[in-house]
Parts: structure tokens; sequence; C-alpha cells
């Protein structure tokens, strides 16, 4: 049993042990014959990876030219098109810049766009000088101080008093004496910093003659305030609240023709006026009549400026933090 099992062993290992020579012999052969193998395999190597150079070089030319046509395109669409001046009235408050923020995040989609931003403030403050520097929007930074008797206090009803007079007027007088009728091709466009805008409205209104109007959402107790339009035409206004005014709508819902402010240099904003007549004063004051008016958003059938507006932030924790612990947050930390 013993002699069979070494003669097993003994067999298996000759056949490997020959199995192993021929793979080897076979794997490696005559050294000249693989050598030359592998010249060929080497030259065959280099002239693929030339190849592919070359067609890596070419795609990169298309893909450069590709760019540059984009790139060319977009600055030849938009460098013709009117720049919508956007005129944002804010105040000093602890949603501030978090409004500001997110409005100028939707503004750094829009082309052609240039944003006056006016602090209601005797000058302009750091934390919005800073703000803006940093925001990658065009823009200009004004300041001009509301009256404190009839300034709004802080937990006023927001229908109180008239917002944002005095700091659109100072819009209006930049835009006087800075801008060419002649050469800057423009709209006006009055966009209070808590609202809500979808991209949409901006070209919407980039191309108007005289006044362009559209609906507005969640405004004067609806869900929405619009015109009503017929054959193309406005003919009257879907609104709850004094619906007999001369243009029953939210500052939000119509843009006009920077030159109209050219045309009627004396049209300004007012604290006069009675509530609710801020936009029909203005338009009144630049000879827009109903007639002119331009209906967008598909005939002012849809929705495309929100007027939402930001809570108010409850900070009565600030002060039982300092009776707590000896002090509250940290005056330096920009919110």
């Amino acid at each position: 049993m013993v002699q069979i099992r070494m003669r097993k062993l003994f067999f298996i290992y000759i056949v490997i042990s020959t199995v192993s020579f021929i793979w080897f012999y076979s794997s490696c052969g005559f050294p000249e014959c693989k050598e030359k193998e592998i010249e060929h395999l080497i030259k065959k190597y280099k002239a693929r990876n030339k190849e592919l150079d070359k067609k890596i070089s070419d795609l990169s030319q298309q893909l450069q030219e590709c760019q540059k046509n984009v790139l060319t395109s977009g600055r030849t669409e938009f460098s013709h098109s009117p720049t919508i001046y956007m005129v944002t009235p804010t105040h000093t408050h602890p949603e501030q810049k978090a409004n500001l923020v997110r409005l100028s995040h939707t503004l750094l989609h829009v082309k052609n766009i240039h944003w006056i931003v006016i602090e209601d403030s005797v000058s302009k403050t750091v934390l919005v000088s800073k703000f803006l520097q940093n925001s990658g929007v065009k823009n200009t930074h004004l300041a001009a101080l509301t009256p404190h008797e009839i300034k709004m206090k802080y937990n006023d009803p927001t229908w109180l008093k008239p917002k944002g007079v005095l700091q659109r007027n100072a819009a209006l007088r930049w835009i006087r004496e800075n801008l060419n009728p002649n050469t800057d091709n423009g709209v006006v466009y009055f966009a209070d910093d808590d609202n809500t805008y979808s991209l949409e409205i901006f070209q919407e209104m980039r191309n108007t003659k005289k006044a362009t109007v559209w609906p507005v959402g969640l405004v004067g107790g609806l869900r929405y305030e619009k015109p009503i339009v017929k054959d193309g035409k406005v003919t009257g206004w879907f609104t709850y609240w004094k619906p007999n005014r001369p243009f029953p709508m939210d500052m939000a819902g119509f843009a006009v023709n920077v030159n109209l402010f050219f045309n009627n240099p004396d049209a300004r904003f007012s604290n006069e006026v009675p509530r609710g007549f801020l936009e029909s004063t203005i338009l009144e004051q630049l000879n827009v009549k109903m007639e002119d008016l331009e209906p967008r958003a598909e005939n002012c059938s849809k929705v495309l400026v929100w007027h939402t507006r930001t809570e108010k932030t409850k900070l009565k924790n600030e002060q039982l933090m300092i009776k707590r612990q000896g002090q509250g947050s940290d005056p330096n930390i920009e919110v």
C-alpha cells in the first residue's frame, strides 16, 4: 500500500513538474522571439497613445470653442437688453441681513440687474456695506433717514404708515443724476427686501415699454390680487381693499420704463398720500393710464411674486440670559 502511494505521489510530481516546465517555456519562449514580441507591443502602445493624445487635444480645443461661444452669445444677448434697476428700501432690524441675503441669492441668477439698496439711516451702516460688497450683485448703496415723527415703530402694524418713501425717492434722485435717458435703456422695479420673487418675473418686466403689470400672491387678505385682462388689455382689478383706487395693486405688481422718470422729473413718492395710495400716486405722476398697462405673466394668470413677510423674531431670552449668566449674545457677532 505504501509503495503504491509512493508511486502515485512520484507520478503526480512528474506530471506537475512537466506541466510547469511546459507552461514556463510557452510563457517565456525563446528569448529572441519574446524580445521581438515585446518591442512590437511597445510600438503598438506608443502609436495608440499618440492617437489618444491627438483625440484629447482635439476635444479640448472643441470644448474651449464651445465655452467661448456660450460666453460670447450670453454677453451678446444681455449686453443689449434693458437693465433692471431694482429699488429696495431697508432699515435696521434683527432680520435685516437674513432678508438681504435671501434676496441677493435670487438676484445672482438675474442678468443685467442693478440693485439700488437704500437704508433708512443718516449714513450707510457697516453691516449693509459689507454685505453688498460681498453679495456678487451689481449695486448702489444709499442712505436716507425717515424723520422720527413719521417713522414706524418696530411693533407697529405694517399698514399704519407709508414705508420706504424717502428711500425710494433717494433712488429716483440717483437714477436721474447718474443715468443717461438717451443711452441707458432700463426698467425700474420697486422691490421690498422680504418679498419672494420668481426668476421669471424679471424676464417678464425686462422689455417694459411704459408700465408692465402682473398678479401678486398673498396680499390684501387674498390668495392673490391681479389685474383683470380682456383681449390683452387691462380692464379692471381683482382686489378687495379699496378697489376704486386708480391703480389698486401692490408695489411688487408693476414695473415702469426708466425714461418715464426723466420725462416726468417731478414724479416722486409722498408721505402725505392716503394709506394704500403710494402705487396709484406715483403711476399717476408718471402719466400712466389704464390703457398703457402691459399685462404680463400670461395675461396676468400666473403668480410670479409673493408679498411674503418675515416674521418678527422674539428676542426676550436675551435679557433673561443677562440675568442668568451676566451677559447676553456677543454684539460683535453679526447676525
